[in-house]
């Protein structure tokens, strides 16, 4: 295992520091062509605006005010995949609802504006109020509030998505999404997750959609009861009997791949980090890994680039705030290779990044990320 030694930050008010760079790296530039559809990557869902609480030296206790050392703000929900995609230099269109509150408007700006995410397929519903999530970060753990209204009766355009290299979609039991079927028949390769399957069946047929998708990423407990499987890695082999790709995440342990068609198989163990809020993490393994897909990077460095994309996301708080994006990766690149008695084989596993990182003056570690609050409204 790869030992990393970025700071936690812990104990401090400060999350991030104002402004997102665009992404410095393309990972798709050497496959670029006049005649490649517009997007690399299309998902659809909905959008949360998360308000996160830090700093909390406990669990809130009945009867009390607790007061916390920091706070942040972001768009969640779908927004944590999409600018975990977006950050890594994948170009990104998000179809998604938008109350026309103040909450729809920041987050809108926040991901149009200050990630470059298209939101051309999105549309803002009259009336309707923004989703909200308050989330609360001690002890490594995370307590969650929410609060929604009905959701609009119509999905922003769920059966006409635009061209993309790839789509992700998640999955549901028992409900066909006409968008992912007319994703497919126009090229872009679905890779799907699922949630818990709060029925209780856990039965692959019910989950209509797999059968469009190219790959299928788990976690280890879905996946064995899907499958009915005693490890997590029989399952990861079962799940290839429905699908050509199986990603079956293994919490601390790293991940697992098996690929039907080629008959590989790949297992990278995590990164040891002190992980401040897990919030998020799946959805940024899933971006990394969708990423060293497009760009045809073998299955060992896709597992390899998810799990260290994940690692850096939970030492941060927040879910889209937490992505990371190159300049992260780079800094977390060079400072490991400083590291006395690092582990060379361990080393040599991360080799594939020498010539994708930027090159730039070491930056200090770790980097903070944008934070930016609803409160502060742009000086003319």
């Amino acid at each position: 295992m790869i030992a990393s030694t970025a700071s936690t930050g812990k104990g401090t008010s400060h999350i991030g520091e104002a402004g997102h760079p665009r992404a410095q790296v393309d990972p798709l530039t050497a496959l670029r062509t006049p005649d490649d559809p517009p997007w690399d990557v299309y998902l659809t869902g909905p959008v949360f605006l998360d308000i996160i609480f830090t700093g909390l030296d406990s669990a809130p206790v009945r009867g009390t005010e607790s007061w916390a050392r920091g706070m942040g703000s972001s768009p969640g929900g779908v927004a944590n995949m999409a600018t975990a995609l977006a950050r890594l230099g994948l170009r990104t269109s998000l179809a998604a609802a938008f109350g026309d509150d103040h909450y729809g408007e920041y987050c809108w700006d926040a991901l149009e504006t200050g990630e470059g995410i298209d939101l051309g397929p999105s549309r803002t519903v009259p009336g309707w109020h923004s989703s909200v999530t308050v989330s609360m970060a001690y002890e490594g753990e995370r307590t969650m509030v929410s609060h929604g209204h009905e959701p609009p009766p119509e999905e922003p355009a769920p059966d006409c998505p635009p061209r993309a290299r790839a789509a992700i979609a998640s999955l549901t039991p028992g409900k066909r999404a006409p968008w992912i079927a007319q994703a497919a028949s126009k090229g872009a390769r679905i890779f799907g997750d699922v949630g818990w399957d709060d029925t209780g069946a856990w039965d692959l047929a019910r989950l209509a959609d797999l059968e469009h998708c190219e790959a299928f990423l788990p976690n280890a407990e879905e996946a064995m009861r899907y499958t009915g499987a005693a490890c997590p890695r029989e399952a990861a082999h079962a799940l290839t009997d429905h699908v050509p790709l199986a990603v079956v995440t293994l919490g601390a342990d790293g991940a697992y791949a098996v690929d039907r068609r080629t008959g590989e198989t790949a297992e990278v163990p995590a990164i040891a980090v002190e992980a401040l809020d897990p919030t998020g993490a799946g959805d940024v393994f899933v971006a990394g890994f969708v990423t060293g897909t497009l760009a045809g990077w073998p299955l060992a460095d896709r597992l390899a680039f998810a799990g260290l994309t994940a690692a850096l996301s939970v030492q941060e708080f927040g879910g889209s705030l937490s992505a990371p994006g190159w300049s992260e990766i780079g800094a977390w690149w060079r400072r490991v290779q400083s590291v006395e008695g690092q582990d060379p084989a361990a080393l040599e596993r991360y080799g594939f990044l020498a010539g994708l990182v930027p090159e730039e003056a070491a930056r200090p570690w770790p980097l903070r990320r944008a934070v930016p609050t609803i409160g502060f409204g742009r000086s003319a």
